[in-house]
């Protein structure tokens, strides 16, 4: 696949076909849209007309391409069962569709030696336009003061219901195509207070990802499995026969994934 002769449509449609019907959606952006809403020391260290594709699950993940995934493949070592899935998958679809060809995957949970995310995946879901990025420097006249508010992203078909799972960088594939803004969702100051109180002092029950109606939800098992503490999902897992109940025993403890 030479740069001169690549059609975006095209990558992103093969991408689709591997992974849209796993719960997953593919966006494409060029390097240079990420990096120039970020200072120097957190860019990625591409050229600017580099092609990427941002891939996020959907509610659908988890009973498309989780819980089959458990059944076929079970855990493989301590990491976090869902972390297993998501790079299988991904891993998967990148090597059937583009054999041969330089793609960097980075994963939502990967560090760098310096402790730092390998990408910001919430910066790369409002750049490619799959997501709007609300942080507290999008509302005037707030109460907060100094007081730190970490920013959200809300999806316009999923609201909160969703994660940003993956950055996928070609590394030899230069494109030229026009940015689109990401819809906004949460358009009124009213609505964006509420968005960013609700994430920052009520995460845990989980109200800011309604902040709009979303055409779809987590399903009452994937709510069950993500409000339980990582230490003990793999427990839940052994109790819906997914696991042997000595790997449970050893495996007790998973990264932290929130979604």
């Amino acid at each position: 696949m030479a740069a001169s002769s690549v059609n975006v449509e095209g990558v992103i449609r093969l991408l689709n076909d591997r992974l849209s019907k796993l719960g997953f959606e593919v966006y494409h952006l060029k390097i240079g849209w990420y990096n120039s809403v970020l200072r120097p020391s957190l860019h990625l260290a591409y050229p600017d007309d580099t092609l990427a594709v941002v891939v996020l699950s959907t509610p659908a993940m988890f009973e498309q391409a989780f819980l089959p995934f458990m059944e076929e493949r079970g855990c493989q070592g301590l990491s976090d069962p869902i972390d297993q899935c998501v790079k299988h998958c991904v891993s998967s679809a990148v090597s059937q569709c583009f054999p041969g060809q330089k793609v960097d995957v980075s994963y939502d949970y990967e560090l760098l030696p310096s402790r730092k995310p390998k990408f910001l995946a919430q910066t790369a879901a409002h750049m490619c336009g799959a997501a709007f990025y609300y942080q507290k420097s999008d509302v005037t006249d707030h109460s907060w003061g100094e007081k730190k508010m970490c920013g959200v992203c809300v999806h316009p078909r999923f609201g909160g219901w969703f994660a940003i799972r993956a950055l996928l960088v070609f590394r030899d594939v230069t494109v030229e195509m026009v940015q689109l803004n990401p819809p906004d969702c949460v358009p009124t100051r009213e609505g964006r207070i509420q968005l960013l109180e609700a994430f920052n002092f009520r995460w845990q029950d989980w109200s800011y990802r309604d902040i709009i109606c979303p055409v779809q939800t987590y399903s009452q098992k994937q709510r069950d499995y993500f409000s339980t503490p990582p230490a003990q999902r793999f427990a839940l897992l052994t109790t819906w026969g997914l696991l042997p109940r000595e790997d449970s025993k050893l495996q007790n403890e998973s990264s932290e994934n929130p979604h």
